[in-house]
C-alpha cells in the first residue's frame, strides 16, 4: 500500500511538471501573436494600414505593390485632419518611376507619418519607430512598424535586418 501511494505521488508530480511545461510553451505562442495598432480616428487607422502595406512591399522589393499601396494611401490620408504633408509625400512615392526612387521618397513619407501618428490617439496596441543608419547613402532613414523585429524597407533582402527600434509609440 505504501509503495502504491509513493508511485501515485511520483506519477502526479511528474505529470504536473509536464503540464507546467506545456503552459509555458502556450504562453510563448500568444506573446508572439501581435495585434495591429488601432487608432481612435478610423481614417488614420486605414491610412496607417496602407502605409504598412507600402512598407512591406518595399521590404519585398515589389515595385508594383509599393505603387498600389502608396496610391491607396494617397486616397485614404485625404480624410485625416492635419495630413497634408503626409499626402504630399505619399504622392511622391506613388509617382516614383523606380523602386530606388520609391525608397528615397519613403524616407520623407515616414518622417511625416511618424509625426502624425505620434500626435494621434492609439486605442489599442503599439507601433515602433525604427531606423537604419545606412539608408539613403548613410544619412539614415526611419520607418514605422507593427513589430519590433527589423524588416528594412530601404534595402529589402540585401540588408533585411539592418536597423534598430528607436521608439515605441502607444
Amino acid at each position: 500500500m505504501k509503495k502504491t501511494m509513493i508511485m501515485l505521488c511520483l506519477a502526479l508530480v511528474s505529470w504536473g511538471a509536464t503540464a507546467q511545461h506545456d503552459h509555458a510553451a502556450h504562453g510563448a505562442q500568444t506573446s508572439s501573436q501581435k495585434m495591429e495598432p488601432m487608432f481612435k480616428d478610423k481614417a488614420l487607422g486605414s491610412s496607417y494600414t496602407h502605409y504598412i502595406t507600402l512598407k512591406n512591399a518595399l521590404v519585398a522589393s515589389d515595385f508594383q505593390k509599393a505603387k498600389s499601396a502608396s496610391e491607396s494611401l494617397v486616397k485614404a490620408i485625404h480624410n485625416v485632419k492635419g495630413s497634408d504633408k503626409v499626402h504630399t509625400e505619399a504622392a511622391k512615392v506613388a509617382q516614383a518611376g523606380s523602386l530606388e526612387n520609391q525608397r528615397k521618397a519613403f524616407t520623407a513619407l515616414s518622417n511625416e507619418m511618424a509625426t502624425l501618428v505620434k500626435g494621434a490617439d492609439i486605442s489599442m496596441g503599439e507601433l515602433y519607430l525604427e531606423y537604419c543608419p545606412m539608408a539613403n547613402g548613410n544619412t539614415g532613414g526611419y520607418w514605422l512598424s507593427n513589430e519590433k523585429e527589423i524588416r528594412n524597407p530601404y534595402f529589402g533582402d540585401k540588408m533585411l535586418k539592418c536597423g534598430s527600434v528607436k521608439e515605441t509609440i502607444n
